[in-house]
């Protein structure tokens, strides 16, 4: 089972990367700047942030090879089948940790794509989600920064349950 959770951690990681990376992309994106810069060609707006989702969603992907492929006799060959799972559990700890960050890497990028939309509104779900980044210090639109306290502050909300409670509340339980 815990291999199996090790899978869908890498899976769904990736698919949030590749929702972050076409927001991003000006190709793509219908009309934002690219990589959400404030002052595109000079600022490199989210794009690092990006390249750490990627590098994540890697070692996702390396962590998501059964540990229960590797089983080794031991015990004096008593034990000639090892389930591995301690091996699977401490893969999944990290797992669940990379895909938190994944996903709140795309939480601030889809807040910032929002918020280069304005004049048009968000959902009030959507919207109550990005006040509560904004009022827990994940900036919005603007010239380059030092982003690694905002993705810890959103990596945060997420991990604590913020993210999907502000959402509960606007639109009902999710669970």
């Amino acid at each position: 089972m815990l291999d199996f959770l090790a899978i869908v951690a890498a899976d769904v990681a990736s698919i949030s990367e590749r929702r972050t990376d076409r927001f991003l992309d000006k190709a793509r994106n219908h009309g934002l700047p690219p990589f959400l810069a404030h002052d595109p060609g000079v600022d490199s707006g989210l794009m690092i942030a990006q390249y750490t989702q990627a590098a994540i969603v890697s070692e996702l992907k390396r962590l998501a090879v059964p540990a229960s492929v590797d089983s080794i006799p031991s015990s004096a060959m008593q034990e000639d089948h090892v389930s591995m799972g301690w091996s699977a559990a401490r893969k999944l700890r990290r797992s669940v940790d990379g895909l938190t960050r994944v996903v709140a890497i795309e939480l601030m990028t889809a807040a910032r794509a929002l918020e280069l939309r304005a004049p048009l509104t968000p959902s009030p779900a959507s919207a109550a989600v990005i006040g509560l980044l904004r009022s827990h210090g994940v900036e919005g639109p603007g010239p380059d920064r030092h982003l690694s306290p905002e993705i810890e502050a959103a990596v945060g909300l997420v991990a604590s349950g913020a993210v999907l409670s502000t959402v509960e509340e606007e639109i009902g339980s999710l669970r």
